[in-house]
């Protein structure tokens, strides 16, 4: 049986309505920020497309006023299940914006894991789009990456292993200085952008931003680029070896 759902969440960011709507109302400005590959017809009646490996979902947009308002429901799914996905923007003095935010659908049979995970998750993302539009606005992501580990991997363990490929303590802190380093690629100096222990940590470079996550005993690693001549099979095999090496 379905189970009704509704996430409210909200945000304020440096950029102005208009430069976060290019980041939710078109596909390369949410790929800049989300996960897999987007497209979206920005018109009350569009579709839009989510593409992963082995999954895509598709929406209709109920509603579009551009720099206001977009948002757009899920097709069903057999079960009844459904998700849909709201953005309201309100603009503020100095140029900045206020995002709200509202997930809302059907979960099914095991609703509760999974809205404790969305709760989590959909925080992040709405972190990652903050970061993107405040650091990152009018430029379109050359390369992205998501990779996620065997599932099972203790969660102290994991944490310890994060805080060691950014060069951190126990103690972590929205702010502090990072030097990301993994085998296979130059260490990269950044700082912490955003903080949910022991869900995620968000991390920004000169080139791109890293999330690092631990969702229902998964470890995910996320990576946006925005420079030229990226080497995006380098970047994935250096991750991917990381990750391989995580014991359980």
């Amino acid at each position: 049986m379905p189970h009704p759902f509704e996430i409210r969440d909200e945000i304020t960011v440096d950029a102005t309505p208009e430069q976060v709507w290019a980041a939710i109302a078109t596909g390369p400005g949410i790929d800049s920020w989300f996960m897999g590959h987007s497209q979206i017809e920005p018109r009350v009646g569009g579709r839009t497309r989510m593409e992963m490996p082995g999954w895509t979902a598709e929406s209709t947009v109920t509603a579009c006023e551009p720099g206001r308002h977009l948002a757009y429901r899920g097709d069903e799914n057999p079960d009844g299940t459904f998700m849909a996905f709201e953005y309201l923007l309100e603009a503020r003095s100095g140029g900045s914006t206020v995002i709200r935010f509202v997930h809302s659908g059907a979960l099914g049979d095991d609703w509760e894991d999974e809205y404790d995970a969305l709760t989590n998750g959909d925080r992040m993302y709405l972190e990652k789009l903050g970061l993107y539009v405040t650091h990152f606005t009018g430029r379109t992501s050359t390369y992205n990456l998501f990779l996620h580990g065997e599932p099972g991997i203790d969660q102290d363990r994991m944490w310890s292993a994060y805080r060691t490929a950014l060069g951190l303590d126990d103690s972590v802190a929205v702010g502090d200085k990072v030097r990301v380093s993994v085998d296979g690629l130059a260490p990269a100096d950044g700082v912490v952008e955003f903080l949910r222990l022991p869900h995620w940590v968000g991390v920004r470079t000169e080139d791109g931003f890293y999330s690092l996550m631990y969702a229902m005993g998964t470890p995910v690693v996320e990576y946006s680029a925005f420079n030229s001549g990226v080497d995006g099979a380098r970047i994935e095999q250096a991750w991917q070896s990381w990750l391989a090496t995580q014991p359980a």
